[in-house]
């Protein structure tokens, strides 16, 4: 066995050769920015979805944001959504002028508990967001017949599912946008990087026009034939995607599903080495659900936990938090009057949880590594 003390990194990506022939094809021709290659990802990734609209953008964020903005959710106006998920879901609507307002989560997943959505409905309420965490949806059907019973929109964030499948519904089906993430470490990643999949045509258009300072005439409609002046149609943000981010993401997704039965024997050769390591307790995937498997999560004891992520970074292993309830954090805290206590499952979720290294090029040997230094530290 290798060293115990050599360096696991938390993530590695999984971009080569033909990422960086992409890429040069791109550079050796004339748009860099928003373009054919933008285009040509947006019409890839609708037949990997199945949904008939896709909008290219710089960040899930950008996504969140923009559908929230199209959907007419801003100042007055409440969404629900989960503590136990990273702070751009709570950030985006925020930034609409609307106010997020938390529900708890399931004991053994993490996810977003339909009951405790349904208690956090009140007459301002206008959408949900529900997070699907680690690779697993939330219970879309649950949550749609409470959007029905309400009249909500919903707003999916997606970015640890692209791949995911519960019940037989996949990302976007049952919600009126679905929201994906293409950062360094995501599944299908480009560094930076997201894209808005929805089935409504008028949806997508005004997504579209938002995501380039609500312009008319995006730079490349500009530069095909005579010059026409463009016009400011709405007041909108700079959250476009370029062709060199898009040349990136193109050659992976053929690759999706043979990606994703790689990391899907990875997770189960996980699960079994740590079976049975005392004080270590993997987080639960629902039943009848495809999890697109972006994270390995364990939970530990919580007075115990930030000692094992000392000792295990201090191993050389990389580890992260996913995530502490975002309740709690300062900002958050001071400007929606939450406290402890407020959210308990998700708050216990937050100080128990550890992401171990989990990329599609590891195998037995950082498995077993990993596995020794978490059975010494949690017996």
């Amino acid at each position: 066995m290798a060293d115990r003390t050599a360096k696991i990194d938390f993530y590695r990506h999984h971009l080569g050769e033909e990422e960086q022939k992409s890429v040069l094809r791109c550079l050796q021709g004339l748009f860099l920015t928003t373009g054919d290659q933008v285009a040509r990802f947006e019409a890839e990734f609708s037949r990997y979805t199945g949904l008939p609209y896709s909008v290219g953008l710089n960040s899930c964020t950008a996504a969140l944001h923009l559908a929230l903005l199209a959907l007419n959710i801003g100042p007055g106006d409440e969404v629900v959504t989960t503590p136990m998920t990273f702070i751009a879901t709570a950030t985006a609507i925020l930034h609409t002028g609307a106010r997020p307002v938390f529900a708890d989560v399931e004991p053994d997943t993490g996810l977003l508990a339909p009951e405790a959505v349904a208690a956090a409905v009140t007459p301002a309420t206008k959408a949900i967001l529900p997070v699907h965490l680690y690779g697993s949806m939330c219970d879309m059907r649950r949550l749609r017949a409470i959007a029905d019973a309400h009249d909500l929109k919903i707003i999916e964030d997606c970015a640890h599912c692209v791949e995911g499948v519960r019940d037989g519904v996949r990302p976007g089906e049952l919600s009126d946008a679905a929201c994906y993430s293409f950062y360094a470490t995501k599944n299908l990643t480009s560094g930076e990087g997201g894209a808005l999949s929805c089935r409504d045509k008028a949806l997508a258009a005004q997504v579209r026009l938002l995501r380039q300072h609500g312009m008319s005439k995006e730079a490349a409609d500009r530069y095909h034939g005579a010059y026409r002046h463009w016009d400011m149609l709405e007041c909108g943000w700079k959250y476009n995607m370029d062709n060199i981010h898009a040349s990136i993401l193109l050659p992976q997704l053929p690759r999706i599903e043979e990606r994703w039965q790689r990391r899907a024997d990875l997770y189960a050769l996980y699960a079994a080495t740590l079976e049975g390591v005392p004080g270590v307790r993997l987080t639960g995937i629902p039943g009848n659900t495809k999890s697109a498997f972006h994270l390995f999560t364990v939970l530990v004891d919580a007075d115990r936990r930030d000692h094992v992520l000392d000792a295990l970074s201090g191993q050389g292993i990389g580890v992260a938090v996913n995530y502490r309830a975002i309740h709690l954090l300062q900002y958050l805290r001071r400007e929606l009057g939450h406290a402890p206590g407020d959210f308990p499952r998700a708050e216990e979720i937050g100080d128990r949880t550890i992401s171990l290294p989990f990329w599609i090029g590891m195998g037995q040997e950082e498995i077993d590594i990993v596995a020794s230094c978490l059975r010494r530290l949690c017996r």
